[in-house]
């Protein structure tokens, strides 16, 4: 396999319009921090993002970013961090749990919508991009959206590379909304509920009017990997509060009082609270040096615990919830067993379930995503044929 490494969008649109003339697939990739991820693709070459790198231009006071794609994510943090501004939908770094190395960059995750904890109140990765540049698979560079959300073709194709991995061109620059950091935060922990408690604590924390930032339950077995075992002992579900010290110390007490009718309350402070919610995120239990299997579930919060319940008397599995029990993380023990989970989802009023780490082989014989309505599917392979005629782009990658 031969890795190409553009320094610019001219060099990348000449090697993929050399690709598409003789039909030679190519792997899209950043960093390369999610190999494996999704189905296999069927590529012997790969075209990399990581040398197209650096701020093009930000300024804090219009809390707007332009980046190109293979600028590493951890100096677009420290950049935003150096003038109190953030991501807010606080993308989630795979290396952990999908076992990789490199750099996430920046491209990578508005590729894959990338996604944290905050998501429930403040969007995906895809609500905060203003605009991209990317190259098509024709070869041709295309702009659309800016540092406002407008474009001038009538179509949308900020919100449509956002979450295509790389089916439909390749991201060569980004602009991106960056909204203040929160300056103070503390996390509330609620002990001993089980499951179906914890839904409905957290979503009692939710109607309260003290705006809770993130919501996650932790079952037993996992929570001794979080926060370095310094959580209460047994369950927690833990409730987040950002904002200024006085709001936030404010909040917490009217939290405190009102989750105290659920179980025995603890408060903890914001060191400790930002190593939970980035482990949370990073979804750190299963970061375990295995390939067991590890799916992303996302169905309605009050389903969530159902369908753990239903999973665990017939096959073997752990998970525990964010997103207020809407998303979870589910690592099983041996087989991906997706059949029964999607029969599960669907029978609970339907959801997502994505394939997140397997073994090549399970890769082989699993859709690591959720299967479209046939409707719905005719119409993605309709938009893919106009962006990629060819078929170059990871094919494979989405199921085409």
């Amino acid at each position: 396999m031969s890795a190409f490494f553009p320094e610019s969008e001219d060099e990348a649109a000449a090697l993929i319009r050399d690709h598409a003339a003789a039909g030679r697939p190519l792997a899209i990739s950043g960093g390369g921090t999610r190999a494996g991820f999704g189905n296999r693709v069927e590529a012997e070459d790969t075209l990399r993002s990581a040398r197209l790198s650096g701020i093009v231009a930000y300024n804090p006071g219009e809390m707007v970013m332009t980046a190109r794609a293979g600028t590493p994510v951890a100096e677009i943090e420290a950049a935003l961090a150096a003038n109190g501004q953030m991501m807010a939908f606080e993308p989630m770094d795979h290396r952990g749990v999908m076992g990789t190395s490199g750099e996430p960059t920046i491209g990578g995750v508005f590729a894959a919508n990338v996604s944290g904890p905050r998501r429930f109140i403040s969007g995906t990765a895809r609500d905060s991009l203003l605009g991209i540049r990317f190259v098509n698979g024709r070869g041709e560079i295309v702009r659309n959206g800016g540092r406002v959300m407008k474009n001038v073709t009538g179509l949308d194709l900020v919100k449509l590379l956002a979450g295509s991995h790389g089916t439909l061109g390749f991201l060569t620059e980004v602009t991106f909304r960056a909204p203040p950091r929160p300056k103070a935060e503390e996390t509330i922990v609620v002990s001993a509920l089980n499951d179906a408690e914890a839904a409905n604590a957290m979503a009692a924390a939710m109607a309260l009017p003290v705006e809770v930032s993130g919501a996650a339950h932790l079952p037993m077995t996992v929570t001794w990997r979080f926060a370095g075992g310094k959580l209460p002992e047994g369950e927690a579900t833990v409730l987040r509060l950002e904002g200024l010290p006085g709001s936030v110390e404010a909040r917490a007490e009217k939290l405190a009082k009102a989750m105290s009718a659920f179980g025995p309350v603890a408060r903890i402070g914001e060191e400790m609270s930002r190593t939970l919610w980035r482990e949370i995120r990073d979804v750190y239990p299963y970061a375990d040096g295995t390939m067991r299997p590890v799916w992303r579930v996302s169905v309605a919060p009050s389903a969530g615990h159902q369908l753990v319940a239903a999973l665990r008397l017939e096959a073997g599995v752990d998970a525990y919830y964010d997103w207020q029990g809407g998303l979870i993380w589910m690592r099983m023990e041996a087989d991906p067993e997706a059949g029964l989970l999607r029969r599960f989802i669907k029978a609970l009023g339907g959801g997502h379930a994505t394939l997140i780490r397997a073994s090549e082989a399970m890769r082989a014989d699993v859709a690591a995503f959720q299967p479209q309505p046939e409707a719905v599917a005719m119409l993605s392979a309709r938009v893919k044929e106009k962006f990629d005629p060819a078929g170059i782009f990871n094919p494979g990658k989405m199921g085409w």
